[in-house]
């Protein structure tokens, strides 16, 4: 005998959202609403984020287990050490949010669909404006070669996608966000969904209850406001 499983819908109206521990089994909190900037900061203080496909409507998610990644727990092999300490590149953060998205929804379009709609690009760049999501780029040859963006709240960075044109750089790009997260003494990262590369650095699978203590615990904290343009990073074995 099959049963249907109930995904509430949000109202328009209100920001408010279903208890995230009470999510279907997938991981699917509910479904509607928009993606106003107060109801996707209110969404990642829950600990859920938006992840559809371009036509669907939109839905939210809290997966279990949760991929979480501790700033100063990153992996360093050996042969990407030598590619950090050749410093053929440069790190920079803020500086190009609109091409790091946009380089991250081209990456996605090349598979059978993009959830980073239109819709989704822009309301990311409206909370980049407001100084609450942030890029990391790395350069090569003056080049953009690879990047990342997410959401800052509290002391934790909510990771939303990443993207490489040239071997190693989105793995350069996290790590040099690791270190700066680690120095601001950022909680942790939210990778959100299971992903063996990013387990091999170092990022560990909590159940989501664990995972939403620790949340509750890391919004209570401020982190750093505003843009990062300021930031600087060079890669030391120290």
């Amino acid at each position: 005998m099959s049963s249907t499983t109930f995904i509430p819908q949000l109202e328009m109206d209100s920001n408010e959202f279903p208890d995230p521990r009470k999510a279907e089994a997938g991981g699917i909190v509910a479904w509607g609403g928009d993606l106003g900037p107060e109801r996707l900061i209110e969404a990642y203080r829950r600990g859920i984020f938006p992840w559809y496909m371009e036509g669907d409507p939109i839905l939210w998610w809290s997966p279990d287990p949760r991929l979480l990644l501790y700033p100063a727990d990153v992996r360093v092999n050996r042969s990407f050490r030598r590619v950090l300490r050749h410093k053929e590149y440069t790190v920079r953060f803020d500086h190009d949010f609109s091409s790091v998205i946009a380089s991250c929804s081209a990456v996605r379009k090349k598979g059978e669909g993009t959830w980073l709609t239109g819709e989704m690009i822009h309301a990311y760049t409206e909370l980049h404006r407001m100084g609450i999501c942030h890029s990391v780029e790395v350069y090569m040859e003056s080049r953009l070669a690879g990047g990342l963006y997410g959401v800052s709240l509290g002391n934790v960075f909510f990771g939303e996608s990443m993207f490489s044109n040239f071997r190693d750089a989105s793995k350069i790009a996290l790590k040099a966000l690791s270190d700066v997260l680690s120095e601001k003494g950022y909680d942790f990262i939210d990778c959100q969904v299971v992903s063996s590369h990013l387990l091999g650095m170092g990022a560990v699978k909590r159940r989501r209850d664990e995972f939403l203590a620790e949340l509750e615990s890391s919004m209570e904290k401020k982190g750093r406001e505003g843009l990062w343009a300021d930031v600087e990073w060079e890669y030391s074995d120290g």
